[in-house]
């Protein structure tokens, strides 16, 4: 039987870009290019080397955005994943962790699994909680934060790294797991992998296919909101220390009332 490999990948806001609030502030994404999440890379990454050391595997893509959100999904097709699931209504508009743990639980659902894999955080949001979230939702365990992980036998392995020590962990199969940054550089998509993520299929649900209601997800439906944000101040003029012979002791000065030495 197939294994059967879903990864949930998110469309962000280029963090070079000028990102700010819009109006009923949630993150203007209209005014700054996109691009699949750079965490969630590496979850593609172990998919695929996962799915090449299995006898039959299936890698699925997963994101739930908006129309530009399937360029995240390309991207992710033209690294080599097998198909893609974008999950696109107006009513999610301005919903929060929880409710995206919803959507995408109820999505992993219907698309059918074995094995879910998530990036450690958004490169947006930054919380880090949804793949727990979802592991809850599904009721299967979970295998965080992961530098190494293996799928053998039912089980998934991995290794998580801490400050001080790692720890060797496994769960039997359904189950959910995200990996770090640490876990193996992502591939670059070849010419051939590009022309071939434009053949490869991309479905498309809404609320209504999930069998949620509006009043679940979106501004409404949050259980986190942001109340105030303020525009971060303008980078002001550097201190310029000119060495007309106690350049040294301005500098060491300076350094000193910074509390750098």
């Amino acid at each position: 039987m197939s294994l059967r490999i879903v990864v949930t990948v998110k469309y962000v806001p280029d963090a070079t870009g000028d990102r700010h609030f819009a109006d009923d502030l949630t993150v203007d994404r209209d005014d700054v290019d996109g691009l699949l999440s750079e965490l969630d890379e590496y979850a593609v990454e172990q998919a695929l080397q996962i799915a090449e050391d299995a006898d039959d595997a299936e890698v699925t893509v997963l994101t739930v955005g908006p129309e530009d959100a399937k360029d995240a999904l390309r991207k992710a097709l033209s690294m080599g994943a097998d198909k893609a699931i974008h999950v696109e209504d107006d009513d999610l508009h301005g919903t929060d962790a929880i409710g995206t743990s919803l959507v995408l639980a109820k999505a992993i659902e219907k698309a059918g699994y074995d094995l879910v894999i998530s990036g450690m955080a958004s490169t947006d949001g930054t919380m880090g909680v949804v793949p727990a979230l979802v592991a809850e939702r599904l009721g299967v365990p979970q295998v965080t934060l992961l530098s190494e992980v293996k799928v053998e036998d039912g089980t998934v392995t991995g290794r998580r790294d801490g400050d001080a020590a790692s720890e060797q962990l496994e769960a039997s199969l359904p189950a959910v797991v995200s990996v770090t940054d640490q876990s193996g550089e992502a591939r670059y998509p070849s010419f051939k992998g590009i022309m071939a993520a434009k053949k490869k299929p991309v479905q498309s649900w809404d609320l209504s296919d999930l069998d949620i209601e509006a009043e679940e997800v979106g501004l409404d439906g949050a259980w986190t909101k942001v109340d105030a944000a303020n525009a971060r101040p303008a980078r002001t003029a550097g201190t310029i220390v000119k060495d007309e012979g106690e350049g040294g002791k301005q500098l060491a000065e300076f350094l000193a009332g910074q509390k750098f030495i």
